[in-house]
């Protein structure tokens, strides 16, 4: 059952639909919700590799065969796991535009990311979203209603803006800023080498101020967003034909 494909008729009925406990058996002592902390519980302390059914049954104090009775498999658990994480989407910020409100959208998933280090790896997982996912997306459609971006390139930006808040906050989990981790392999590669690399080692030898993963997400932010700016501008600067 753990290693098995998700079953995505039952993952489905799972997230979406409301919940009536366990199809079988004994009247239901269980929720949902219940069973996700707890999956989160042990996934926050030693990542997915060390959730296990078995842990997650015995932190319920039900058996392991009773927690199938409410979720068929891992792959189930982790997606109801990774819905129960990330929650829904605050409201925008009052009076923001469309800059505004996904840039604090941003922010908040890379939180939401950073205090749960699994949750990255559960997003390649093959799944159905569940309902707060999908709200997360809509912010980003209804910010960008009206700009001139197309349907399509709205949902391209949702993933750009995901991609950047995921990669950050896996750098924030494993303590390491990506400049940091960079600078420091590069410095020792370039050593000795100076005349080869005269660029590099001039770069590498300037005074800088010490990097951070929240100033490389702040950066690269900012980056994404006046990219997007820049086309929108165009967008309706463009003459209707």
């Amino acid at each position: 059952m753990d290693n098995g494909g998700v079953d995505k008729r039952r993952l489905y009925e799972l997230l979406w639909v409301t919940p009536t406990g366990p199809r079988r058996g004994p009247r239901p002592t269980l929720t949902l919700d219940a069973i996700a902390r707890a999956g989160i519980a042990i996934a926050d302390a030693d990542g997915l590799n060390g959730l296990i059914m078995q842990r997650v049954a015995e932190s319920l104090d039900v058996t392991k065969m009773a927690l199938y009775r409410y979720v068929p498999g891992k792959l189930e658990l982790v997606a109801l796991m990774l819905e129960t994480a990330i929650g829904e989407p605050p409201p925008p910020p009052a009076g923001a535009d469309w800059r505004g409100q996904l840039d604090d959208w941003t922010r908040q998933m890379f939180d939401r990311f950073r205090r749960h280090p699994w949750a990255h790896a559960a997003t390649i997982i093959p799944r159905v979203p569940g309902p707060n996912e999908l709200t997360w997306l809509e912010r980003v459609v209804a910010a960008l209603t009206g700009t001139g971006l197309t349907a399509a390139e709205q949902l391209d930006v949702a993933v750009l803006l995901i991609g950047h808040a995921r990669n950050l906050a896996q750098h924030a989990a494993a303590g390491t800023a990506p400049e940091q981790g960079r600078e420091a392999a590069l410095t020792v590669l370039v050593r000795g080498r100076e005349e080869r690399f005269p660029a590099l080692a001039a770069a590498l030898h300037s005074p800088v101020a010490a990097a951070d993963t929240d100033q490389a997400f702040d950066f690269g932010l900012a980056r994404i967003l006046d990219g997007i700016e820049a086309l929108i501008t165009a967008r309706t600067a463009a003459p209707r034909s």
